[in-house]
């Protein structure tokens, strides 16, 4: 098989409809799956799920009891896999053209790249920026405190990758979970998503993970994706999204920083949750990093 595609859902059963029903009317001329490992949906998706597969022999269905997270479920979805490659996408996503085959080919033309991801576009028609830097220690800490929405310095707008050109194809450090096109070996051989995380960071752990043994991530401009971002993102509240964050940023550096940055952003992290409290009291909607 050339490609499994690995999609993991909570809640968001018309976007997952969406999303695979686009799959299943542009995906042409390669030998392919449909992975969906729901996270205890609530919401209607088991049942529109199950309709689905009687109408797709090769759209495959894991149910769990419980939500275990992004990186466990998609690890589950990798276990399972059996193409070539594996396309981790989300399901608030929707393909607009062959852009599975389009990717599958210049993967097969390319042995030395180990990832890559292709233009990530807006509903309103607006181009998603899917690239960062390797995050830094001030950086996140400019995050923390919220300072970004008021001004955004040199450091802070290199590690947003602002002066990325996303019409050329460039090797780059970071590209975003939400669609990763990557040799399934390779997913593997690394030991497939870092179960470290229950959500968020995961993909910086993956990239750097890539990094470390030396392969390539590539952007690719040649094909668009439509995203819907965030709808599972926003059925938390400011608080609780803070506090995922705040974990999963921790993790990371005290896995690939020295311990003083660790512990000085543990510190910050307690004035992020004051901060948060206080724009879930005013209802104060935060924007995703790629929004600002």
């Amino acid at each position: 098989m050339d490609l499994s595609i690995i999609i993991v859902n909570w809640n968001v059963e018309s976007l997952l409809y969406r999303c695979l029903k686009s799959i299943f009317v542009f995906t042409q001329g390669i030998d392919f799956e449909v992975i969906v490992i729901d996270n205890n949906s609530t919401d209607g998706s088991v049942q529109m799920l199950n309709e689905l597969s009687f109408e797709h022999r090769n759209l495959r269905i894991f149910f769990n009891a419980k939500n275990i997270g992004f990186a466990k479920a998609n690890n589950q979805g990798l276990r399972a896999a059996q193409g070539k490659y594996a396309l981790f996408m989300n399901p608030d996503m929707e393909v607009t053209e062959n852009t599975a085959k389009k990717l599958f080919q210049y993967m097969e033309a390319h042995p030395d790249v180990g990832a890559s991801t292709c233009q990530l576009q807006y509903s309103d028609g607006h181009r998603q920026p899917n690239v960062k830097r390797n995050p830094t220690f001030f950086s996140q800490l400019w995050l923390l405190y919220k300072l970004h929405h008021f001004w955004q310095p040199k450091f802070f707008r290199n590690y947003l990758a602002k002066d990325f050109d996303y019409s050329q194809e460039q090797a780059v450090e970071q590209i975003m979970g939400a669609f990763i096109f990557a040799r399934r070996e390779l997913m593997t051989q690394i030991g497939g998503w870092s179960e470290d995380y229950f959500v968020w960071w995961e993909d910086l752990d993956l990239c750097k993970r890539l990094q470390q043994i030396n392969e390539k991530i590539v952007y690719l401009p040649i094909s668009r994706v439509l995203h819907y971002e965030g709808k599972s993102f926003l059925q938390q509240k400011s608080l609780k999204r803070q506090t995922n964050f705040n974990r999963s940023m921790l993790t990371y550096f005290r896995k690939y920083h020295r311990w003083p940055a660790w512990l000085f952003l543990k510190f910050a992290s307690f004035d992020s949750y004051i901060l948060s409290a206080v724009t879930q009291i005013f209802k104060i909607q935060p924007k995703t990093q790629s929004k600002l």
